[in-house]
Protein backbone atom coordinates (compact mmCIF):
# COMPACT_ATOMS: atom_id res chain seq x y z
CA UNK A 1 0.00 0.00 0.00
CA UNK A 2 0.90 4.01 -0.92
CA UNK A 3 0.60 6.85 0.79
CA UNK A 4 -0.04 9.82 -0.13
CA UNK A 5 -0.54 13.22 1.89
CA UNK A 6 -1.74 15.75 -0.02
CA UNK A 7 -1.60 19.32 1.76
CA UNK A 8 -2.26 23.19 1.49
CA UNK A 9 0.75 25.03 2.23
CA UNK A 10 4.46 24.23 2.14
CA UNK A 11 7.16 23.28 4.55
CA UNK A 12 10.52 23.32 3.77
CA UNK A 13 12.37 22.69 6.80
CA UNK A 14 12.98 22.98 10.44
CA UNK A 15 11.37 20.71 13.19
CA UNK A 16 8.32 19.75 12.29
CA UNK A 17 9.47 18.37 8.73
CA UNK A 18 11.93 16.45 10.67
CA UNK A 19 9.62 14.73 13.05
CA UNK A 20 7.19 14.26 9.69
CA UNK A 21 10.80 13.08 7.78
CA UNK A 22 11.46 10.42 11.24
CA UNK A 23 7.83 9.31 10.94
CA UNK A 24 7.58 8.71 7.45
CA UNK A 25 10.86 6.60 7.44
CA UNK A 26 9.21 4.78 10.31
CA UNK A 27 5.91 3.61 8.53
CA UNK A 28 5.85 0.53 7.00
CA UNK A 29 4.06 1.85 3.90
CA UNK A 30 5.78 4.34 1.30
CA UNK A 31 4.93 8.21 2.42
CA UNK A 32 4.73 10.87 -0.78
CA UNK A 33 3.84 14.06 0.65
CA UNK A 34 2.51 16.50 -1.82
CA UNK A 35 2.50 20.12 -1.42
CA UNK A 36 0.06 22.71 -2.85
CA UNK A 37 0.72 26.41 -2.85
CA UNK A 38 -1.98 28.18 -1.43
CA UNK A 39 -3.60 31.10 -3.45
CA UNK A 40 -4.93 33.40 -1.00
CA UNK A 41 -6.59 36.54 -3.02
CA UNK A 42 -8.81 34.30 -5.32
CA UNK A 43 -12.54 34.67 -3.29
CA UNK A 44 -13.16 31.67 -1.05
CA UNK A 45 -15.29 29.69 -2.80
CA UNK A 46 -12.82 29.82 -6.32
CA UNK A 47 -9.60 29.46 -4.10
CA UNK A 48 -11.22 26.08 -2.28
CA UNK A 49 -11.84 24.73 -5.53
CA UNK A 50 -8.65 25.53 -7.09
CA UNK A 51 -7.29 24.09 -3.98
CA UNK A 52 -9.47 20.51 -4.14
CA UNK A 53 -8.86 20.44 -7.87
CA UNK A 54 -4.92 20.04 -7.01
CA UNK A 55 -5.14 18.26 -4.07
CA UNK A 56 -7.09 15.55 -6.28
CA UNK A 57 -4.77 15.63 -8.82
CA UNK A 58 -1.79 14.36 -6.44
CA UNK A 59 -4.53 11.00 -5.37
CA UNK A 60 -5.48 8.25 -7.72
CA UNK A 61 -9.12 7.40 -8.66
CA UNK A 62 -8.94 3.60 -6.21
CA UNK A 63 -7.41 5.31 -3.32
CA UNK A 64 -9.12 5.36 0.33
CA UNK A 65 -9.20 8.84 0.63
CA UNK A 66 -8.94 10.44 4.19
CA UNK A 67 -10.16 14.07 4.42
CA UNK A 68 -8.88 16.32 7.48
CA UNK A 69 -11.92 17.92 9.08
CA UNK A 70 -12.42 19.30 12.10
CA UNK A 71 -16.14 18.09 11.84
CA UNK A 72 -14.87 14.82 10.74
CA UNK A 73 -15.13 11.17 13.21
CA UNK A 74 -12.87 11.12 16.15
CA UNK A 75 -11.29 7.72 16.24
CA UNK A 76 -9.17 5.79 18.27
CA UNK A 77 -5.55 5.27 16.58
CA UNK A 78 -6.56 1.33 16.86
CA UNK A 79 -9.78 2.42 15.01
CA UNK A 80 -7.98 3.94 12.15
CA UNK A 81 -5.57 0.86 11.85
CA UNK A 82 -8.33 -2.00 11.65
CA UNK A 83 -9.94 1.07 8.92
CA UNK A 84 -6.51 1.03 7.27
CA UNK A 85 -6.48 -2.73 7.55
CA UNK A 86 -9.95 -3.29 6.16
CA UNK A 87 -8.94 -1.15 3.46
CA UNK A 88 -5.54 -3.33 2.48
CA UNK A 89 -7.74 -6.61 2.14
CA UNK A 90 -10.19 -4.87 -0.23
CA UNK A 91 -7.26 -4.36 -2.40
CA UNK A 92 -7.09 -0.44 -1.80
CA UNK A 93 -3.32 -0.16 -3.36
CA UNK A 94 -3.37 4.19 -1.95
CA UNK A 95 -4.45 5.64 1.05
CA UNK A 96 -4.73 9.20 0.55
CA UNK A 97 -5.21 12.16 3.32
CA UNK A 98 -6.28 15.55 2.39
CA UNK A 99 -4.96 18.95 4.81
CA UNK A 100 -6.45 22.12 3.43
CA UNK A 101 -5.54 25.33 3.87
CA UNK A 102 -6.52 27.54 7.06
CA UNK A 103 -9.98 27.52 5.41
CA UNK A 104 -10.67 23.89 5.29
CA UNK A 105 -11.12 22.12 1.96
CA UNK A 106 -13.57 22.30 -0.82
CA UNK A 107 -17.38 21.01 0.53
CA UNK A 108 -16.73 18.56 -2.36
CA UNK A 109 -13.49 16.65 -1.28
CA UNK A 110 -15.33 16.01 1.80
CA UNK A 111 -18.01 14.53 -0.02
CA UNK A 112 -15.51 12.46 -2.18
CA UNK A 113 -13.87 10.94 1.01
CA UNK A 114 -14.32 7.68 2.24
CA UNK A 115 -13.33 8.85 5.41
CA UNK A 116 -14.28 12.35 6.99
CA UNK A 117 -11.48 12.20 10.11
CA UNK A 118 -10.69 15.45 13.07
CA UNK A 119 -7.72 14.79 14.99
CA UNK A 120 -9.95 15.98 17.85
CA UNK A 121 -11.49 19.38 18.34
CA UNK A 122 -8.71 21.79 19.02
CA UNK A 123 -7.57 23.15 15.81
CA UNK A 124 -3.50 22.28 15.04
CA UNK A 125 -1.17 23.80 12.82
CA UNK A 126 -1.34 22.64 9.38
CA UNK A 127 2.30 21.51 9.50
CA UNK A 128 2.06 19.60 12.77
CA UNK A 129 -1.29 17.80 11.29
CA UNK A 130 1.30 16.52 8.70
CA UNK A 131 3.10 15.00 11.88
CA UNK A 132 0.26 13.72 13.25
CA UNK A 133 -0.35 11.63 10.54
CA UNK A 134 2.91 10.42 9.94
CA UNK A 135 2.82 9.35 13.27
CA UNK A 136 -0.37 7.63 13.36
CA UNK A 137 0.31 5.77 9.96
CA UNK A 138 3.30 4.55 11.65
CA UNK A 139 1.06 3.30 14.68
CA UNK A 140 -1.05 1.83 12.04
CA UNK A 141 1.49 -0.21 11.18
CA UNK A 142 2.82 -1.11 14.16
CA UNK A 143 -0.49 -2.17 15.54
CA UNK A 144 -1.46 -4.45 12.47
CA UNK A 145 2.00 -6.18 12.66
CA UNK A 146 0.79 -7.20 16.20
CA UNK A 147 3.26 -5.05 18.11
CA UNK A 148 2.13 -3.81 20.98
CA UNK A 149 1.72 0.04 21.73
CA UNK A 150 5.19 1.61 23.03
CA UNK A 151 3.24 2.67 26.26
CA UNK A 152 1.56 -0.59 26.92
CA UNK A 153 5.22 -1.93 26.32
CA UNK A 154 6.32 0.65 28.92
CA UNK A 155 3.93 -0.29 31.19
CA UNK A 156 4.64 -4.24 30.91
CA UNK A 157 8.13 -3.65 31.56
CA UNK A 158 7.44 -1.68 34.96
CA UNK A 159 5.57 -4.62 35.91
CA UNK A 160 7.98 -7.13 35.15
CA UNK A 161 11.01 -5.00 36.56
CA UNK A 162 12.78 -3.66 33.80
CA UNK A 163 11.71 0.12 33.50
CA UNK A 164 14.34 1.58 32.20
CA UNK A 165 17.96 0.00 30.98
CA UNK A 166 19.24 -1.52 28.62
CA UNK A 167 16.75 -4.74 28.74
CA UNK A 168 14.02 -2.12 28.25
CA UNK A 169 15.83 -1.12 25.06
CA UNK A 170 16.38 -4.85 23.52
CA UNK A 171 12.74 -5.10 24.35
CA UNK A 172 11.49 -2.00 22.89
CA UNK A 173 13.52 -2.56 19.66
CA UNK A 174 12.67 -5.76 19.36
CA UNK A 175 8.76 -4.96 19.28
CA UNK A 176 8.70 -1.40 17.67
CA UNK A 177 12.17 -1.96 15.47
CA UNK A 178 13.00 1.71 16.89
CA UNK A 179 16.40 1.96 19.17
CA UNK A 180 15.94 4.06 22.01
Amino acid sequence: MRVTIAAVGRDRSGPARDLFDEYSRRCPWPIRLHEVSPRTTAPLERRLAEEAERLSSAVSRDAAVIALDERGRNLTSRALAARIGAWQRQGRSELAFLIGGPDGLDPALIERADLVLALGRMTWPHRLVRVLVAEQLYRAGTILAGHPYPSRLAALAREIGVADGPLLGLITERYTGVRP
